[in-house]
């Protein structure tokens, strides 16, 4: 046995130094997060210990060691007969992503109450349900069960993630979902299917596709069960900074079976929106989703299928309302403009289609093959300040497509994965010609009170990825040194073609300042484009992301009670039109030259006078280089106190790398081949430019009769007024350290957790102004340098590392699991956090500092200081199901900039402005108490089964969201002033404003099961 060992040892090293030697060589990465669960524990002295899936046939093989010990990792999530001998049968059910504890003892031998037979979770007559409790990942399951029965405003199965503490699933007035994690935004979020990462690199929104969409990533009939680690996941986990969600999808089994849907509502069945009150008008709304699954064997207990469609048509009311601090200029609008306020639609269509076969010839083989298409189609932009005409309709397509090899040994498992993506998102005018924004002068700038007209140039673009990905990830399940240690490693190897077009060539937007006598009737700026010719540069640039990954993580059983997991990973990522960039030359030539403002003084001296060194930003192809320093230590454990599993203490601590997103980098490029002008006009009364704004011009009424007119202003070759967006070196990519500390317990049939989380962000990416007064400064009499651009071009923007984010919070959650026996399940989930952060998470310019720096760290934006969700299910009688969920949340913060001129107040900076956090009065209360709450919401669904015979179950269900109908106000008004000489702001919801999620409404449902 003693050469078996060493025979182990000898594997192991040689593995871990084959591993690293490719890594040594290799190009660039990202890894594999399994969805995947494991079994260890001990057996018979050198038994051989088989897994058989129930449903499937799968059968996995491992062999135990000389002390008993062993581990079986790669199975798919289901119920499995697993023994090591006779008298040793179990029964059990693995969850998703878990790694668990099972004792093989014949029954003649083991103890009458032993500790593992009580650390075995929710017990049926059938099987055990082995509930993961000795990890430090902060964690949580979501089951089928669950995502069957629980009220549903959309089916987006990531919605059922808002019952984990610490996360927030959104639908926002425009009916976009979203799904935030702790107190970040949620681009910081990843989501593996099948141990699969569906980020997105160009484009905002975590997940690739879910940017400003009221689609689904997934089809929700194909997802088995999920897991969402909210903090300390795993080395493995990639492309991350807050949370990670690893979904299982279903396959086919032995018998064939399938499900179909039909969900529908409109109008009708829901009450006016407060906008809709107000206007005294109800917009037209209507949603219909519809789908069916199939699944079942070709070859019985060796290949399976499953295939899934899923579609949703909504119309969605939303409401267009000012800026909060322009509203007090809607009341000054000409009549036709104002009209263009108020309530209107948001017309969407999406199809979702998932196939998968698998195929298993061998009993330590397994082949499977998948491919998921994502095909939408919305109208966007529409909503806030932006009038229907100023809309665009918005092309949001992604595929990806997936094969596998599983091959396992007594004392190995490797999975091989090979991958191919492709994701387009191409918003587009409806409408084309001259664009009106009607502002309201807040401070040192305006805000928009609403934009008409055909929509902004920017909204205008086409953006996406495409490209292959290998991926492999080898474990050893059973080396024996000090304890029990299973070790994971892999590596994973993309190449990405990153594409975007930022711009089009159309719509000029004209800005008219609004007084109480009503709009100027000139207007003070226009904003438009105009393509450089004769330099061979493209509006629309292409890059290939080099990604790399690599790690490697033991799962340590040091005892009985304890378990280290203990993680290294790398990452890098190099881009060659960030690394390989030139800054063109004639922006050199001008960001050297003389400074217009300052006779005797360069452009660059005057930036330096102001801290900035100019250097730092300009390229010259050679002096780039892609951040190497991705290090990433994960180290976690967990206690069993009792060794019964029933009483587990865990923490950990870690590091987790995002990226950089490419719609900010490629802005450097795509802004030097269609530069963004931005020029003023004098007033006629005045004879100057707004803030003494350049370029300034004589205003024409013949530059509102096409774009080329404006764009003759410039000459033939003039760069007056373009915008110089400049990167800084050396970029960095954003990060998270993670520190937490919690206990679980099991309590009866309840598993309890209470954790304390701390999440510190850093290097978060922004761009700032760098236009400096001559003296360096970038305030004088409560004004910016905005006329002090680059010389002959226009502003200057300079994108940077540097926002940060300090979060703690408390996380507490009791679960019952449903089982057949008692008839009922129930999740309570309550979230305490206190977040700073030194900008707004939805933004990343950053023009009201003179850098991200002196931005003061501020309440943040992204979580209410209190949040609780329950749920509950239950079987009733005649075959019915009915479910209730509570989500109960102190009002969000609201960030903003609180002006105080009109005070004659003035900060030290030079500023009347400032960056504030400021939270809401609550809007109502729930029960007991006062007005303390800012979101309320209970939704009730109920579901009644007809048994048809021969397997057939037609069903009804009827989903009421929002029962009692509360007004979830989501836009803010604010009001600044002086309290004892010192600023002071408050805020309040608009009452007449948007909603987040929906108003109370009737949703009905139909299907059948077979």
């Amino acid at each position: 046995m003693r050469k078996t060992q060493l025979l182990r040892k000898s594997l192991l090293a040689s593995v871990i130094a084959g591993t690293f030697t490719a890594l040594a060589v290799a190009p660039t990465v990202a890894w594999s997060q399994s969805a995947n669960a494991t079994v260890r524990g001990s057996a018979p002295a050198n038994a051989e210990i088989t897994a058989r899936n129930v449903a499937t046939g799968l059968v996995r093989r491992a062999r135990a060691a000389a002390d008993g010990s062993y581990a079986i990792p790669g199975l798919p999530p289901g119920t499995y007969q697993i023994d090591a001998g006779p008298g040793t049968e179990r029964t059990v059910t693995l969850n998703v992503a878990s790694t668990v504890t099972l004792n093989l003892q014949p029954a003649a031998s083991a103890a009458p109450a032993s500790a593992n037979a009580t650390s075995l979770g929710s017990i049926t007559v059938t099987a055990t349900t082995l509930t993961e409790v000795k990890t430090p990942e902060v964690a949580q399951i979501v089951s089928q069960r669950e995502i069957a029965t629980i009220p549903q405003v959309s089916r987006n199965f990531l919605e059922f993630a808002d019952t984990v503490p610490g996360m927030v699933f959104t639908v926002d007035a425009n009916g976009n979902t979203s799904l935030r994690g702790g107190a970040l935004n949620n681009s910081s979020v990843n989501v593996y299917i099948d141990g699969v990462g569906q980020k997105s690199y160009v484009k905002e929104g975590g997940v690739s596709g879910q940017i400003n969409s009221q689609g689904n990533p997934f089809p929700q009939l194909a997802i088995g069960e999920y897991k969402v680690i909210t903090s300390n996941y795993k080395a493995e986990y990639d492309q991350i900074s807050s949370a990670a969600v690893t979904a299982q999808t279903k396959s086919g089994t032995n018998e064939f079976h399938g499900e179909t849907f039909y969900r529908y509502t409109n109008d009708a069945f829901r009450e006016r929106t407060p906008a809709e009150k107000a206007a005294d008008r109800k917009a037209q709304s209507e949603e219909k989703e519809y789908g069916f699954a199939l699944g079942g064997p070709i070859i019985k207990d060796m290949m399976h299928f499953f295939v899934t469609y899923e579609a949703k048509t909504f119309n969605t009311p939303i409401t267009v309302v000012p800026n909060p601090d322009a509203a007090p200029g809607a009341a000054y609008l000409p009549p036709s403009v104002a009209a263009q306020l108020g309530p209107a639609n948001l017309p969407f269509h999406e199809d979702l289609y998932f196939g998968k076969i698998d195929f298993e010839p061998t009993d330590r083989d397994r082949f499977e093959a998948t491919a998921q298409i994502r095909e939408e189609k919305q109208r966007g932009g529409l909503g806030g300040p932006v009038a229907p005409s100023a809309a665009f309709n918005t092309v949001n397509n992604d595929k990806r497509f997936a094969v596998r090899w599983q091959h396992s040994g007594d004392f190995y498992f490797n999975e091989l994965l090979l991958t191919y993506e492709t994701a387009v998102n191409a918003p587009t005018a409806i409408n084309y010609g001259n664009g009106y924004v009607y502002t309201w002068p807040r401070g040192s700038d305006d805000m928009s009170i609403v934009e008409t007209g055909a929509a902004n140039p920017l909204a205008t673009q086409n953006k996406g990825q495409n490209g292959p990905a290998i991926q492999d990830d080898f474990t050893f399940n059973n080396l024996e040194w000090h304890g029990d240690h299973v070790i994971k490693m892999g590596f994973k190897k993309k190449l990405i073609n990153l594409h975007a077009a930022d711009a089009a060539d159309v719509n000029p937007q004209f800005y008219y300042n609004v007084t109480p006598n009503g709009p100027d009737p000139t207007p003070y700026k226009a904003f438009f484009t105009k393509p450089v010719e004769g330099l061979g540069l493209s509006p629309s640039v292409r890059t290939k992301s080099h990604q790399f990954g690599a790690y490697i993580q033991d799962d340590w059983d040091v005892t009985d009670k304890l378990t280290l997991n203990l993680g290294v990973r790398w990452d890098y990522e190099r881009t060659p039109s960030y690394t390989d960039f030139v800054t063109p030359a004639n922006v050199v030539a001008a960001l050297y030259g003389p400074d217009p403002n300052a006779p005797g003084q360069t452009y660059a001296e005057s930036l330096a006078k102001g801290g900035i060194n100019i250097g730092d930003y300009i390229s010259d192809g050679h002096n780039r280089h892609a951040y190497k320093g991705e290090w990433q230590p994960r180290l976690g454990f967990s206690y069993d106190l009792f060794g019964d599993e029933a009483h587990v203490i865990h923490g950990g601590a870690g590091r987790a790398y995002d990226r950089d997103l490419y719609d900010y980098l490629q802005l450097e490029t795509t802004k030097s081949a269609l530069p963004q002008y931005t020029v003023y006009f004098r007033d006629p009364v005045t004879g100057l430019c707004r803030r003494d704004s350049t370029p300034c011009y004589d205003w024409d009424p013949n530059l509102l009769n096409g774009l080329p007119n404006l764009q003759a202003l410039l000459g033939p070759s003039s760069n007056a007024g373009t915008e110089v967006d400049l990167l800084n070196n050396r970029l960095k990519a954003p990060y998270s350290d993670q520190y937490s500390l919690g206990m679980r317990n099991q309590i009866g049939e309840w598993n309890t957790d209470a954790t304390v989380s701390r999440v510190l962000y850093r290097n978060g990416f922004a761009f700032t102004l760098g236009n400096r007064y001559p003296d360096g400064s970038f305030w004088k009499d409560n004004s910016q340098p905005w006329g002090n651009g680059v010389p002959g071009f226009g502003p200057l923007i300079l994108g940077n590392n540097g926002i940060e984010t300090r979060s703690t919070q408390i996380l507490l959650s009791a679960e019952k699991p449903y089982t057949k026996e008692s008839g009922w399940g129930a999740t309570f989930a309550y979230t305490f956090t206190h977040a700073k952060q030194n900008r707004d998470i939805n933004e990343h310019y950053s023009f009201d500092e003179a850098t991200i720096k002196d931005y003061p760290f501020i309440t943040s934006n992204a979580a209410s200081k209190h949040r609780f969700v329950a749920t509950g299910n239950m079987d009733g009688p005649w075959n019915t199901v009915y479910s209730l969920k509570l989500t109960l949340a102190t009002p969000i913060p609201g960030n903003t900039v609180a002006c105080f001129g009109s005070y004659g107040y003035t900060f030290p900076n030079g500023s009347a402005c400032v960056p504030i956090g400021v939270t809401p009065g609550g809007n109502g209360k729930f029960l007991i108490g006062g007005k303390v709450f800012g979101y309320r919401d209970v939704d009730f669904q109920a579901t009644k089964n007809f048994d048809l015979g021969h397997g057939v179950t037609l069903f009804g269900r009827l989903d009421v969201l929002n029962v009692f109908g509360f007004n979830n106000y989501s836009d803010l008004l604010y009001d600044y002033a002086l309290a004892n000489g010192k600023p002071h702001a408050k805020a309040k919801y608009n009452p007449t404003g948007n909603i987040t999620y929906v108003p109370r409404t009737f949703k009905f449902e139909v299907g059948l099961n077979f």
